[in-house]
């Protein structure tokens, strides 16, 4: 896609974080904008916000987690604007419940929120949309928003979800590519950005409770995480980068040039055939001290 103006923007996880930035840069555009959200107050002050720019907007709630939510919300994205030619799947959920825990030690409820939002939102979202920009034959693209987690060796809840919207998103490309379709996909995979995703426990649905967990460990978790977060870029950074990338139609979006060498390294390892090797957090830090913006 080349030219955004008049056209559609279809946006989950948009009431905050790297979601509004993408609504507010398709605004930018004079995009109509879609924002779709599970926190009803906040997304009615993002929609707010994106009136304010003078396009027109829409706030949906969503559950990303239910497939019928995420058909309700397309419904009524077409139902206004007619056609959606930009959809960005970005919703996204990390849960600081199972701090410390090994694999196994994960409670299925864990994994039902985390992959239900992270891989699955994702999939509803490619399902939902599709078929329809199929139909109408304009050109179009999905963002589905991974992360670096989900190049680099990865564990837990938040690392397993994210190789799997990579490795989604490759084969829905190779999809488009096969059929001819006018539609393109990009996947995102940001490494730390200034977004509230350390708090998302506050949205957890009910039906996913989370289990007990250690207090202790959960806290000095939830504070590792938002002090990287912090030192991240700011999720302005990141909608500009991806805007720039649908132009250039690149299918992997990089944001963070420092995090390259690692994601060279990881490849290396795979090639060596050795065993996993973990991310070196010391060194990334003296780098981060030193300037660089991981």
């Amino acid at each position: 896609m080349q030219s955004f103006e008049g056209k559609t923007a279809f946006i989950t996880g948009a009431a905050s974080g790297i979601g509004l930035a993408l609504a507010e840069r398709a605004a930018a555009e004079r995009m109509n904008v879609v924002l779709a959200d599970i926190e009803e107050e906040a997304l009615a002050r993002a929609v707010r916000k994106i009136e304010e720019r003078q396009v027109r907007a829409l706030g949906v709630p969503v559950n990303t987690m239910l497939e019928e939510s995420v058909d309700a919300a397309a419904e009524r994205a077409i139902a206004e604007f007619g056609r959606v030619h930009l959809v960005f799947n970005n919703a996204g959920v990390a849960s600081t419940r199972s701090a410390g825990r090994a694999l196994w030690e994960i409670s299925d409820k864990d994994w039902d929120w985390v992959m239900g939002v992270n891989f699955y939102g994702v999939l509803y979202g490619i399902r939902a949309f599709v078929p329809h920009m199929l139909e109408h034959g304009e050109s179009s693209h999905i963002v589905n928003t991974a992360s670096l987690a989900g190049v680099l060796p990865g564990g837990g809840t938040y690392g397993v979800s994210k190789h799997a919207v990579l490795a989604m998103t490759e084969g829905l490309q190779r999809d488009f590519a096969a059929r001819g379709a006018n539609i393109n996909a990009s996947v995102l995979c940001p490494g730390f950005v200034n977004t509230n995703i350390h708090r998302a426990e506050r949205n957890r649905p009910v039906l996913v409770a989370a289990d007990s967990a250690n207090p202790e460990l959960e806290q000095q978790g939830t504070a590792f995480m938002s002090d990287l977060l912090s030192h991240g870029k700011q999720p302005s950074e990141i909608a500009d980068i991806v805007f720039q990338s649908i132009r250039e139609n690149r299918f992997y979006i990089l944001p963070h040039p420092a995090w390259d060498e690692f994601v060279r390294s990881r490849v290396e390892q795979i090639l060596a055939r050795g065993p996993v090797a973990s991310t070196d957090m010391m060194e990334m830090q003296r780098r981060r001290e030193a300037g660089e913006v991981f």
